[in-house]
Formats: structure tokens, C-alpha cells, sequence
């Protein structure tokens, strides 16, 4: 392949490592599997932004959807959402979680990087999981959406591995992926990476995810990472 653009080059960076949407529609073909994550409890931290009157109903985005437990949660406190995976058998099972409702869901089988939405089009901008599966090469892709789609103001929020978690977060360093052809299960952060990752915008909290027991109506694991940030005049340009 003969490179003769940037996005040419980012292209071939994402030939390197494994092909994401087989991978995932795999992991969502067993509904049974013992993943943490398929219960239909939303993050404890978006529970608490909206306790806390941090977030407000409005237009949000998630980014890496999934089986869509947290989307459905914010359309209930009356958000219009849009859920994006890349995954048609994830977001199969979120039409079912969904069917029959009157939320306000729309669901998008797409790779983030290639969709197609209003500029300054949402309130709030949250993921949970995908942004730990972002290649280093494909951050500054990230950073750039996720500035142009949130408003003036909005919000972005993140649940990510932390380095060295017990579910994940790998310890390598970015050069090593490439070494690899791998992210070895997901990279994992720091609170101080993280913020130095997300420094254009304000940090309003970067904290460890508060772990439930199957018996809370919220999810949180300890090995976790969420982040709650506010785009401001710093990161309007």
C-alpha cells in the first residue's frame, strides 16, 4: 500500500491489529455468557451525574453501546438518545431490551470514526468501554469527534480500564502495540493519563468506579476508571 494521506496512514495502522466488528458480534452471539457487563444495569456514575444534577436530560450520544443497558437508562430520565456500536448482534439484543417501549433510542451499527452527525448536535457524550479499545494511533480521531459533536458547554463521560485492572487494562506501552499487532484485551489508564489525555476539557471528576453487588441495581467494578468532563472555551477552537 503506498500511504499518500493521513487518513491513508491510520487506515493501514488499523490494518495491523485485530478486525473489531467479527470479533465483537462473536462476543455478543451468547447472551448466557458470565460477562459482567451484559446485566441491564446502567454505570453507577451516570446514576450518580444525574442524582447529583451534574447531567440533564438532553441529547446524548454513546459511543459503543452494546446491548444498550446504559442508553436505555438515559432515555428513562428523558433524554433522546442515539446508541452507536459496531455490533449488529449487540444492538440486536438492545432492540429487544427495548422493544415495546416508548424510549427514545436510535440505534446506529457503525464504526465511530465513520459517522455522519450534526456538529454541536449533543448535550452529553458518553462511553463506556469503547474508549479502552481506541489504538493510540486513533486517539487524536477520538478527540476531535468527540470535541465537534458535544455543544458548547456539554459534557463527555468515560468508563475505561485502569492500568494493570483485574479485568483488563493492559499495562503496555503505545509503541508496544504495534510490536504486538495488539492491545492485548484493552489498554488501561491512570487517572493522570487520563486527564492528560482529555486536557482541553474541564475535569469535573476522575475517580474509580464505585464496585456493586449483583444485588444493587447499578453496575461498578473495581478496576475501573470513570471521568466526567465539560467542554469549555479552552477546547472550542
Amino acid at each position: 500500500m503506498l500511504v499518500k494521506s493521513n487518513e491513508e496512514l491510520l487506515t493501514m495502522l488499523d490494518s495491523l491489529l485485530r478486525e473489531p466488528q467479527d470479533f465483537w458480534n462473536e462476543f455478543y452471539q451468547n447472551q448466557s455468557k458470565p460477562v459482567p457487563f451484559f446485566v441491564n444495569k446502567p454505570d453507577e456514575n451516570i446514576v450518580s451525574y444525574f442524582k447529583n444534577k451534574q447531567i440533564q436530560a438532553g441529547n446524548v450520544l454513546e459511543l459503543g453501546c452494546g446491548a444498550g443497558r446504559n442508553a436505555i437508562y438515559l432515555a428513562k430520565q428523558g433524554c433522546s438518545v442515539v446508541g452507536v456500536d459496531l455490533s449488529e448482534k449487540a444492538l440486536e439484543w438492545a432492540k429487544q431490551r427495548t422493544q415495546g417501549t416508548n424510549l427514545s433510542i436510535e440505534w446506529i451499527c457503525a464504526n465511530i470514526f465513520e459517522l455522519d452527525l450534526p456538529e454541536n448536535s449533543f448535550d452529553f457524550i458518553y462511553d463506556s468501554g469503547c474508549f479502552h479499545h481506541i489504538a493510540p494511533h486513533r486517539r487524536s480521531t477520538y478527540l476531535k469527534l468527540i470535541q465537534k459533536l458535544v455543544k458548547p458547554n456539554g459534557y463527555f463521560a468515560l468508563c475505561s480500564f485502569e492500568r494493570g485492572g483485574p479485568y483488563g487494562g493492559s499495562a503496555i506501552s503505545d509503541e508496544e502495540v504495534y510490536k504486538k499487532r495488539s492491545l492485548d484485551g484493552g489498554l488501561g489508564y491512570t487517572k493522570e493519563t487520563l486527564q492528560d489525555i482529555f486536557q482541553a476539557w474541564k475535569a469535573i471528576e476522575v475517580r474509580n468506579m464505585k464496585a456493586m453487588s449483583a444485588e444493587d441495581d447499578y453496575f461498578g467494578l473495581d478496576g475501573f476508571l470513570v471521568g466526567l468532563f465539560q467542554k469549555t472555551e479552552n477546547n472550542l477552537v
